[in-house]
């Protein structure tokens, strides 16, 4: 049987967490959105649309599923689970209170470092795009 595998997270050192002895993922200010404590990728913005890395992309060896979320240009997020293998855009959870849905894609190729994530986020976009204006 495969036991599952952790990816290695990308952490934001800049986020403030609200209890000093926890990273701000975990102890996230009231005040803040949810995926606080992980970073935007500043290089994957396309029309107000980025890209945020919970999954670490700078990795020895590429990674071929991760999560991440994404930001639309009104500031509102969702939760991005990919893979190579799953389906094309799936809903894994509906829209709330602090995020319009997590959702599955499926990226093109393996995420090796930065080049590879712009290139896999620019081609699922129209789809997070097109479910964001069936909610709104």
């Amino acid at each position: 049987m495969n036991e599952p595998t952790g990816q290695p997270l990308r952490l934001d050192p800049d986020a403030k967490s609200a209890d000093p002895n926890n990273p701000a993922f975990l102890a996230r200010p009231d005040e803040v959105p949810v995926y606080h404590g992980f970073p935007v990728v500043p290089e994957t913005e396309s029309d107000g649309w980025i890209y945020g890395a919970i999954s670490d992309f700078e990795c020895e060896s590429p990674q071929t599923e991760g999560d991440g979320f994404v930001v639309a240009p009104d500031g509102t997020r969702a939760g991005i689970i990919w893979d190579l293998d799953g389906p094309e855009f799936a809903e894994c959870s509906p829209p709330d209170s602090k995020r319009w849905g997590v959702y599955n894609v499926r990226f093109r190729r393996a995420v090796g470092g930065i080049e590879d994530l712009v290139y896999n986020f620019h081609a699922v976009l129209p789809l997070l795009k097109q479910r964001y204006r069936k909610i709104q």
